[in-house]
């Protein structure tokens, strides 16, 4: 059975406002894959991630993600593409001020869930899949930063995402948690779900190798990770 295509961008130019950040990029990521995008700091990684969020618009190239046209995205349709995405970032934003579960359920309230018990236990099952079924009523200043970021990872998967974009998912943790980290990402990549980690971690690209795209000089170049 041929792969089927999540991601496309072709002959792509990102500006953050006038400035080009990267050009001509052509990207093809397959249902399922697990990809890294590496770079250094400024190379343009956030801002492909953004663009594939529709953060930031294509004004030159064409791009497709989750079955949305990216090129002329109206603001009307971006809340039902980022229903289909799910995004992961390094400081885990978190609301302070409610609970694990609360934290979930303001989400699917904000996504248009209904029905109470559905919603239970829809967080009770994304809960599980991140080994965080005991922390629903916990804060997050009571977890650890792996916790809380397993917990950004649930919330990210919420409303059963064909993409999750992560931006730095391990920055700001220790490497034995990251190695957790990186090792869920790639369960759920196995669900038929496709993950791109924008990464500087180059023990989490050793101890899980996979395909890998470089920001470089304003280009996109795909790596050989050994």
């Amino acid at each position: 059975m041929a792969a089927e295509c999540i991601v496309q961008l072709e002959q792509v130019s990102i500006f953050q406002e006038k400035h080009l950040v990267l050009s001509t990029i052509n990207l093809s990521l397959n249902k399922g894959e697990y990809v890294y995008l590496i770079g250094e700091t400024g190379s343009g990684k956030s801002s492909l991630l953004k663009t594939l969020y529709a953060d930031l618009p294509i004004t030159i190239g064409e791009g497709k993600i989750a079955g949305f046209n990216l090129k002329g995205i109206k603001q009307s349709e971006i809340p039902y593409l980022r229903r289909k995405l799910g995004i992961v970032f390094q400081d885990f934003q978190l609301l302070a001020d409610r609970t694990v579960y609360d934290n979930l359920y303001f989400v699917l309230q904000a996504t248009g869930w209904k029905d109470k018990q559905k919603m239970k236990e829809r967080i009770d099952g994304v809960l599980a899949k991140v080994d965080s079924g005991t922390k629903a009523h916990k804060m997050p200043h009571e977890l650890s930063g792996g916790e809380q970021q397993r917990i950004a990872i649930a919330r990210a998967l919420l409303n059963d995402p064909e993409v999750i974009l992560a931006d730095e998912p391990t920055g700001n943790l220790d490497p034995k948690t990251s190695e957790g980290i990186g090792r869920l990402l790639v369960e759920i990549s196995k669900t038929g779900c496709t993950i791109l980690v924008a990464t500087h971690d180059f023990s989490l690209i050793k101890q899980f190798p996979s395909k890998a795209f470089r920001c470089e000089n304003g280009l996109l170049v795909q790596e050989q990770v050994q």
